[in-house]
């Protein structure tokens, strides 16, 4: 594990992302959300495209974990879904890539395992954070192998879509962190600094708040509607 990403030990990432349907979407807009975020604390920033973390490494020498989001027909997984999307991060070299771990079959009807292990033969020393929405994902993620275990898509699949992250004092997080082998990154739905702080105390490597932080046109409606 390098430097950088050791530093990221109880620390603060934040996702720097905008969609193409969004306000802010410009990876000139995400390289000075990534300024401000570092200027605010941040250790670590999550972001999306080769060209927006291209834009953030010019504005902050702080470890990235990239991703890509991409819809496929044949998929419901757009969280790096395929080889394509791994070899355009790689293009950058964001020090940890991301992609869904899901149960959801990939593009081309892959499996994680079948697709995991092409991706590791391909880059064997990038670092891979598996993004899971129940505990058993993410000890089948950790078995095989996967650097870091993320509890992004909580809530956002079939499978999870019952639970919640933050139920019963982040439940499924105390679960995982006891069970898996790797590092635990909390992610998803931690949009208050007391939730961020709790998670670090339950034994998360790190926790990675985006929205709250972020997405002005969500944090804005949160106030309008309690005006209401």
């Amino acid at each position: 594990m390098n430097n950088k990403v050791e530093q990221l030990k109880g620390k603060l990432i934040v996702s720097c992302q905008a969609l193409p349907h969004e306000p802010l979407h410009s990876s000139f807009i995400m390289g000075r959300m990534a300024l401000a975020a570092k200027e605010g604390g941040a250790c670590g920033i999550r972001a999306n495209t080769r060209e927006d973390i291209k834009e953030i490494q010019n504005n902050v020498d702080l470890p990235v974990i990239g991703i890509v989001k991409r819809d496929y027909e044949d998929s419901e997984i757009y969280i790096t879904p395929t080889m394509k999307e791994v070899d355009e991060l790689m293009e950058v070299k964001p020090e940890i890539i991301a992609m869904d771990a899901t149960l959801a079959k990939r593009p081309g009807g892959l499996t994680l395992d079948e697709f995991f292990y092409q991706v590791k033969e391909k880059y064997p020393e990038q670092l891979f954070m598996a993004d899971c929405s129940t505990v058993e994902e993410a000890l089948h993620a950790d078995e095989l192998g996967f650097d870091f275990i993320g509890t992004t898509m909580v809530g956002y699949t079939p499978q999870s879509k019952h639970l919640k992250i933050e139920a019963n004092d982040f439940e499924i997080l105390r679960e995982i962190v006891a069970k898996v082998k790797h590092r635990v990154i909390a992610e998803g739905n931690i949009n208050t600094p007391e939730k961020a702080r709790r998670v670090i105390e339950l034994g998360a490597f790190s926790v990675v708040v985006g929205s709250i932080i972020t997405r002005p046109q969500l944090i804005t409606k949160n106030f309008a509607e309690a005006l209401r």
